[in-house]
Parts: structure tokens; C-alpha cells; sequence
């Protein structure tokens, strides 16, 4: 079985070198690395490079399928890089031939800083994550109808047979692949959790809300476009817990009975949250920060959520909120990720 691993970029940098120094160190070996920078760019020979121009991560993985000579595509980021057995453990999964495709999680890079780790955290915990914090850390092999492609390995003939991805939305654009494979093929999407990258996250607090806030936009305006698989209550849980801490405060300041009601709410909801944030991070020094992380994530979410709802399209500058790697950060209030 040999495989393309796709990489869409900008340009050199640091964390691709690291990618591409765990490429070369994989198990498999039958496999070959497309890069997409916007400009000719030479990595050595071992990798082939497609200049694509100012163009979305899309339309870049879009144009490497063109090229691609392996059964299977693999799409990586340019902030990521594979542990040893990414591709010897993927290829496994695919003897079923009902599955056309599989994810893995993106575990936070040990070499990030703590605000960096302080994001990873805020999105593997119970209440940053939920049913999603699956995607931040190993657990259980599970079918799943939606997966970013920051670690997504799929058929080529599936790709071909979808004619690639909707270049129309970005962040997005995996979710409409993911629902195409499940709801139009019938085929499945299978969570692998020995298929593991590590991710670099963006830093608490600016890098990762802004990040939420597009992921947001997206799902919020998905709930229109898809309801297959964007309309379901975890992503609407934090607009509930917004408008309920404004609600609840206009309240007791209109009427002062309510007020140890409300404070007694937001207490039970701050404690969970501590309790929440010390049980993934493990580190005393840390809780507090991820904590605070996951607060800000429900409000950021919560709000952006309900502009994507109302928003009758999603623009370009929409879009260009979001950095280009389409990095898997989702925030609801039980799931903080699509």
C-alpha cells in the first residue's frame, strides 16, 4: 500500500522542517511527500514540490491529488509531524474496504511552550473538549462522520470519485468531504487512535480564540448548510451559557432576590470548569491558565457561533481569520472540536 502525504504551506519554516524530519524517520516506506508552498521552493530530493501561487489550503491539496500517485492520501499541516508508526499503523485500518478514510489524533507537540500546552489542554479537557477530546489524545477506535485534516488519511479513488474538496469553504472544507464520504457514499470514517501527529498548537490567549472565533463562524453557518452534521446541541451549548450569564445578570440587577441563585450557578459552573482544567493538565501551575482558557474558549465560541448563524454567507475575509494550516480547533461548551 503506498501513500501521499500532502502537505499545503506558505513557506519554509521551522515547524515544517520538523515535519519533514519525521517524515523521513517513518516505518513505511512506501510512501512520497507533495509539498505546496506558494512559491518554488526546494526541499531536497526526497520530496516533490508543487508551487501553487496565493491560493486556500484547498484548492493546494485539490491540485497535489492531480499528481498523486499513492492508494492512499494522507494530509498533513505544516505544524504537525508523525510519530515512527503514522503510516504503518494506518495502513491496517484500511483493509476493510468499507473505509474510505481515517483520522488520528493530533497530540500537542511536546516541545510547546506553556501557553501553547495551556491550549492543547483547554481542548483535550472534559469540559474544552467533551465528545471531541478524542482528536487531542488517544482513546477508543470509534466511526466518526466529521475529521479535520491535520491527520486525515483517505482513498484516492474516494478523492477522485468526490472531485476533491468544496474549495468554497475554508475552515470547513473537511467537514463537507467527511459528510460526502459518510451520507453520499455510505462508506466510513474510522477514529484510529495509534495513528498519531503531533500538533503545535497556537498560544493562549490571541492565537487561540482567534482560531475559535473562525471555527465558530463555520460552524455556526454549517448548522444551516449541513445539518447531517453541524446541528447537533453540543455546538449550541455555549451561546446557551452566554446568553444565560447575561440574562442572569440583568436579572438579579433588576430583581436582587435572584442574585444568590445566579452567583450560586456561575460558582458551580467556575468550580467544574477548575476541576475540568486540573484533571487535563495535571500541573498545578498550569490549571489556572487552562482554566481561564476554557472560559474564554465557551464565551469567544458562544458568541461567534450565533454570527455565523445569522451570517446569509461566509466572505474571504471570513475565512482569512484562520491561519492557513486548518488546524482542528473547535470550542463548544461539551466539545471543542467540529
Amino acid at each position: 500500500m503506498r501513500f501521499s502525504v500532502i502537505i499545503p504551506l506558505k513557506g519554509d519554516n521551522p515547524y515544517l522542517r520538523e515535519t519533514l524530519d519525521g517524515l523521513m524517520q517513518l516505518d513505511h516506506a512506501d510512501f512520497e511527500t507533495i509539498l505546496l508552498p506558494d512559491e518554488p521552493y526546494s526541499w531536497g530530493d526526497s520530496f516533490r514540490v508543487i508551487p501553487t501561487g496565493p491560493v486556500g489550503p484547498a484548492a493546494k491539496r485539490d491540485l497535489a491529488l492531480k499528481q498523486a500517485d499513492g492508494d492512499i492520501v494522507a494530509f498533513l499541516d505544516d505544524d504537525t509531524y508523525p510519530a515512527r508508526e503514522w503510516l504503518a499503523n494506518a495502513a491496517n485500518y484500511f483493509n476493510d474496504p468499507q473505509v474510505a478514510a481515517i483520522g488520528g489524533p493530533a497530540v500537542t507537540a511536546p516541545s510547546d511552550n506553556s501557553l501553547q500546552a495551556a491550549s492543547g489542554y483547554v481542548y483535550s479537557s472534559l469540559l474544552g473538549g467533551g465528545n471531541y477530546a478524542y482528536r487531542y489524545r488517544p482513546e477508543r477506535v470509534r466511526e466518526v462522520d466529521d475529521y479535520p485534516t491535520c491527520n486525515l488519511l483517505v482513498r484516492r479513488t474516494v478523492m477522485e470519485e468526490l472531485g476533491g474538496f468544496d474549495t468554497t469553504f475554508w475552515p470547513g472544507e473537511d467537514t463537507k468531504l467527511c459528510l460526502e464520504i459518510t451520507r453520499r457514499l455510505h462508506l466510513k470514517i474510522i477514529y484510529a487512535p495509534d495513528v498519531v501527529v503531533y500538533h503545535h498548537r497556537r498560544a493562549l490567549f490571541r492565537g487561540h480564540l482567534k482560531q475559535v472565533r473562525s471555527y465558530a463562524m463555520h460552524r455556526g453557518y454549517f448548522v444551516k448548510r449541513f445539518p447531517e452534521t453541524s446541528f447537533r446541541l453540543s455546538y449550541f451549548l455555549p451561546t446557551v451559557l452566554v446568553l444565560g450569564m447575561v440574562t442572569g445578570a440583568l436579572s438579579s440587577l433588576l430583581m436582587p432576590v435572584l442574585w444568590p441563585l445566579y452567583a450560586g450557578g456561575i460558582g458551580v459552573y467556575l468550580i467544574a470548569v477548575l476541576l475540568s482544567a486540573a484533571a487535563a493538565s495535571q500541573s498545578r501551575r498550569l490549571a489556572p491558565l487552562v482554566a481561564l482558557g476554557i472560559v474564554a474558549t465557551h464565551i469567544v465560541y458562544g458568541i461567534w457561533f450565533v454570527a455565523g448563524l445569522i451570517a446569509p454567507r461566509l466572505s474571504e475575509e471570513t475565512s482569512a481569520t484562520a491561519p492557513l494550516q486548518a488546524a482542528p480547533g473547535e470550542a463548544n461548551l461539551r466539545g471543542t472540536a467540529q
